[in-house]
């Protein structure tokens, strides 16, 4: 749906993008904040510049700060020090109410004794606007959430899915500079919450309006982020795509929250800055070639570090019919420990000697449930190229 747009008119069509405007203000720009509730910090010396009319995800555990930080900037909490800026403009002391922010909760907080067409309108009843032109934006409003034609139904009335749209027109039919949502998607079951996850992207790049989101789902966020924020403690660990995140991990802690990472222990015995290729050994014997994911790393020989490697990267073997050693490859020996037929995919868990115990994932073919032949007990051999390794100076 395309819409349309006057100064007095909320949901425009879709907004320019960053890069067609030039470079504009930041829609959000975090400085130096911190909060803490007594003794505890809950988000420590933050700095972040959210561009316009992209999607950010917040991405961490509970209590890493993430929910503290989208309060902050819809005014539910105020910052114990630093200043949040929205369009460029400070926000210190502004209340939710006069803040161009909406958000959406987990539990959508809709009103029963309202049909669908009085919820999505209520915002511009609060402001004033006539009745005709409520009843034309809640339309559009509607139309652009797949719900044309429920104005009159109740709330309990729907699913939990059309739950969520109606509560999602309601947060944008004022157009706010940014929409904010707190884990919307926690209520819903698997299949439909992987249905609004595309949904969700596709609305937000129709709207072009700024969404900020808040989860702990890794694959979630993956799904439909611009760039993600991993936290830890108050701290952001890394920010970027979903691409670079699970590709180029800069620490265990967002290697392992964001897939399943195989570490491995070690230390770098070489390294060279301009490639950022190191050597790492272990005190089991294995000697790893890999990229040191840091960038701005400068880690000296004998620091501990730790090489991950993706299951995916990893190959199974039967120890009777695996391929003999090659340069630019890896190799241990192991035994099955587990093997889980996931439909799509067969994930082993092999008990190795030298590098403990490493998942490995292999596409399953034509439905075979019995990938390699092999079960519990069984030895194999786990093989992965040298362009696996990420080495992990934190």
């Amino acid at each position: 749906m395309s819409l349309s747009a006057t100064p007095d008119t909320p949901l425009p069509g879709r907004r320019a993008t960053l890069s067609e405007r030039g470079g504009e203000t930041p829609d959000v720009d975090i400085v130096d904040v911190t909060k803490r509730f007594g003794d505890i910090t809950a988000v420590d010396a933050m700095r972040l510049s959210v561009a316009r009319g992209a999607f950010y995800s917040f991405l961490g555990p509970s209590g890493c700060g993430k929910t503290t930080t989208l309060r902050m900037i819809a005014g539910f909490e105020q910052p114990t020090a630093g200043e949040i800026y929205l369009a460029g403009e400070p926000v210190a002391g502004v209340p939710p109410y006069q803040r161009n922010v909406n958000t959406v909760f987990q539990h959508y907080a809709l009103f029963p004794h309202m049909n669908v067409a009085q919820n999505v309108g209520y915002g511009l009843r609060q402001r004033g606007t006539t009745k005709a032109d409520e009843a034309r934006r809640v339309g559009e409003a509607l139309e652009l959430v797949r719900l044309s034609g429920y104005e009159r139904r109740r709330t309990w009335e729907l699913s939990g899915g059309q739950q969520q749209r109606v509560a999602l027109a309601r947060a944008l039919i004022n157009q706010p500079t940014v929409l904010l949502l707190d884990e919307p998607l926690g209520a819903l079951d698997l299949k439909l919450r992987k249905e609004m996850q595309l949904e969700l992207k596709a609305l937000q790049q129709e709207v072009g309006i700024t969404f900020v989101y808040v989860t702990h789902d890794q694959e979630e966020a993956l799904t439909m982020s611009d760039t993600i924020i991993v936290m830890h403690h108050g701290r952001i660990q890394q920010q970027g795509g979903p691409a670079e995140l699970y590709e180029r991990p800069v620490n265990r802690f967002v290697a392992n929250f964001i897939g399943v990472s195989n570490p491995i222990d070690g230390k770098l015995v070489e390294h060279d800055p301009s490639t950022g290729r190191g050597v790492v050994q272990t005190d089991r014997g294995l000697r790893l070639t890999g990229l040191v994911t840091d960038p701005d790393a400068r880690p000296a020989p004998g620091t501990e570090v730790i090489v991950a490697v993706r299951p995916e990267r990893l190959q199974v073997e039967p120890a009777t019919h695996a391929a003999p050693p090659a340069d630019g490859w890896s190799s241990v020996e192991g035994r099955i420990h587990q093997g889980t037929y996931l439909g799509d995919h067969t994930e082993f868990r092999v008990a190795t000697d030298i590098a403990g115990e490493m998942v490995a994932r292999r596409q399953n073919a034509a439905g075979a449930a019995a990938i390699m032949g092999v079960g519990p007990g069984d030895p194999v051999v786990v093989r992965w190229e040298d362009s696996a390794n990420l080495i992990l100076v934190a």
